[in-house]
């Protein structure tokens, strides 16, 4: 952290970042980040991804736990728990090697008992904060994202200078509830993208032509971010392959073991796994997320692909 005295942002003050996991949410998260004058010292398994890093003007690291090296921040951006686990834990991880006063920020959408159980594992003087983000990649690009914040309020209030160049700072509570907020999101996500596949063929099965039956959805009680964002990749064909059906089914599984602690029967989460395990059954894990609305219109042979200037929200 700056010094006493120090005016951050300046050479002497600037703060220094480790970012790990520069993928498509990943990367221009970090690239933000360099925008902003921090001192990030970057790393990735793909060669291309860490290059793009560095051309932004980031320092490409040697391994993770080298990103780590004096950084006052070091962020993840992973896939999963799993590989959380295998960046930060045990004698050899990034978390043993980080120094007194410094704060993980764990972007990753993640198992809340690996965040807590992890920060327990933590060398004195290092905080952990998690603090999973929404917004898709343009929100990434342009810095637009919610960032869901969870940890004790001292750490968070300083990883907000860092996080709120990603975009605004929702804080959630103790350590964890960053990911469960994260979840709960996704999970009407889901919902609402299964459900929009299943409406719009509803109505082009019934006569409607496919863009005034949008019109009204966005014009309506049916609107939602699903109905404005994620529709275009349904009617440009590409079903947004910024983010997987495997990936859909690695939250939707994250959100089942939150179920129990629920106590009641949660139809809409189970129906919403059900589709998404559909889609990847036959179209592969690797297909894009909504997919989920095009084995719907490929079982009722309609076509709900549309005529327009639909730019890829990772390009906008």
């Amino acid at each position: 952290m700056a010094g006493q005295g120090e005016v951050p942002g300046s050479e002497e003050a600037q703060l220094r970042v480790g970012f790990v996991g520069l993928g498509t949410m990943g990367g221009p998260m970090c690239r933000r980040l360099v925008a902003a004058d921090y001192r990030v010292t970057a790393f990735d398994l793909s060669e291309e991804a860490l290059a793009a890093a560095v051309e932004a003007g980031a320092v490409a690291g040697e391994s993770a736990r080298q990103c780590a090296d004096d950084a006052d921040f070091f962020l993840t951006s992973l896939p999963a728990p799993h590989q959380v686990e295998a960046v930060m834990a045990g004698p050899y991880g990034v978390l043993a090697a980080m120094k007194q006063g410094s704060v993980w920020v764990d972007l990753t959408t993640n198992r809340r008992e690996v965040v807590v159980e992890l920060a327990a594992a933590a060398p004195e003087g290092v905080a952990v904060v998690d603090a999973p983000v929404t917004g898709a990649v343009d929100g990434a690009r342009r810095g637009e994202l919610t960032v869901f914040a969870g940890g004790d309020p001292e750490p968070v209030a300083a990883a907000r200078e860092i996080l709120s160049h990603l975009g605004t700072v929702l804080e959630c509570g103790p350590l964890g509830t960053g990911n469960v907020v994260k979840l709960v999101t996704n999970q009407l996500w889901f919902v609402a993208a299964a459900a929009l596949g299943e409406g719009l063929a509803v109505g082009v099965a019934n006569g409607v032509e496919l863009r005034t039956l949008w019109e009204a959805i966005c014009n309506s009680v049916g609107d939602s971010f699903v109905a404005r964002h994620d529709a275009p990749s349904i009617f440009a064909g590409h079903y947004d392959p910024s983010f997987s059906l495997g990936l859909c089914l690695k939250d939707l599984g994250l959100i089942g073991e939150l179920e129990p602690s629920v106590g009641a029967n949660l139809p809409m989460i189970a129906a919403a796994r059900r589709a998404f395990e559909r889609a990847a059954q036959r179209y592969g894990a690797d297909a894009p997320e909504l997919c989920v609305a095009r084995r719907i219109a490929d079982d009722a042979e309609v076509c709900l692909q549309l005529d327009g200037d639909w730019i890829p929200h990772w390009e906008v």
